[in-house]
């Protein structure tokens, strides 16, 4: 396991490390939708952590209004890619509720495809590990500081 692979909840830990090494992905975050983190690999500030959760919830959020003024069902998925790496984020339902995962990856190492086939192992790993019985509780604006320190903290094991 990588030294920059923490999870909050640790049922989440052992398919995420195995979805880190059969897709040789650079960082991946494990989220709710809201931004809040559930596991995460690859990255070595907490900074970088809240910033690409803070992104992946917007994106999630403005493809799924997008979806919803197209008349649709939300996007199952997207992808960009550049010169140099490339990025996955997709959503699947849990008994934990909606989880999104952001993948990114080095051209050179993975591809698009490889990262989409663990990825499929990797939410059906994580739909079978969830917590059945366990209904997250709602974060008040009153708590949203103090259960965020606490998130981080746990993340980065202070």
């Amino acid at each position: 396991m990588s030294p920059h692979t923490r999870a909050v909840e640790n049922w989440t830990l052992q398919p995420l490390t195995e979805f880190v090494r059969e897709a040789s992905v650079r960082l991946v975050l494990v989220l709710t939708p809201s931004g809040q983190v559930l596991a995460q690999s690859g990255f070595s500030r907490a900074v970088d952590v809240m910033s690409a959760a803070a992104l992946a919830a917007a994106i999630v959020a403005s493809t799924g209004e997008l979806a919803r003024q197209l008349q649709q069902p939300p996007f199952a998925a997207l992808s960009h890619q550049g010169p140099k790496h490339g990025f996955f984020l997709a959503t699947f339902a849990s008994d934990r509720g909606t989880l999104a995962v952001l993948a990114v990856y080095d051209l050179d190492v993975s591809s698009l495809g490889l990262v989409q086939l663990f990825y499929e192992q990797l939410a059906a790993d994580l739909k079978a590990a969830s917590p059945k019985t366990t209904v997250p509780k709602q974060v008040l604006a009153a708590d949203f500081e103090r259960e965020l320190t606490d998130s981080l903290n746990t993340l980065f094991g202070r």
